[in-house]
């Protein structure tokens, strides 16, 4: 019997990518859109991205004229993939798109060492991050803290987000332009609560 309703209506996996497929097919199409903007025009997006959740005065989609982060949504993977694309060599696949999908909706997605759930994550934290309400990222130790701060950190650099990383007795802030390589900067634990992103 089980069998026979999971033909019917397919089980769980299934719905979910019938559901979030159309999404990621508006972020396949607008792949070569923002593959065309240059570093300054990708950066300038984020804050575009900000003034529409704040929305103008006056009526909108919404009644208030904002747009909600869902509204946002493929535009902003689209940002966070092509910067990735450029920073770090690479690219979210569409079955890392859908994860990123998940994890925004307040789901689970399991995925397996080596399928890229660090990568999937800044989907997700970067759409997130855009309320200006900030966004913790909480890793199973202090290692993975620090060392997915200084790895996703020129992703979300290149959309203008600040990034920090708690530390069990320090913090850090990821610092672009160091001049010294080391991009991790020591900071007062108080400053890296106040970033875009804190990886803890």
């Amino acid at each position: 019997m089980v069998s026979l309703l999971n033909k019917i209506v397919g089980n769980s996996s299934e719905r979910l990518v019938k559901k979030t497929s159309s999404m990621v097919d508006r972020i396949n199409e607008l792949e070569d859109q923002f593959r065309a903007l240059s570093d300054a025009d990708l950066l300038a997006k984020t804050q575009e991205f900000k003034a529409r959740v704040a929305g103008p005065s006056g009526s909108g989609r919404h009644g208030s004229g904002k747009e909600s982060l869902d509204d946002l949504l493929t535009e902003a993977f689209a940002a966070v993939r092509e910067a990735a694309r450029r920073n770090l060599g690479q690219r979210h696949y569409d079955v890392q798109l859908i994860g990123g999908i998940v994890l925004h909706q307040g789901q689970i997605a399991e995925m397996k060492t080596g399928e890229g759930k660090t990568l999937v994550a800044t989907l997700a934290v970067y759409l997130n991050a855009i309320s200006q309400k900030g966004v913790h990222v909480v890793t199973v130790n202090d290692y993975l803290a620090r060392r997915d701060t200084a790895w996703m950190g020129p992703v979300y650099s290149a959309l203008g987000m600040t990034v920090t990383c708690l530390q069990n007795a320090e913090s850090f802030a990821y610092m672009p332009d160091s001049p010294d390589g080391d991009r991790l900067r020591p900071i007062p634990r108080q400053e890296a609560y106040k970033a875009d992103i804190t990886y803890g």
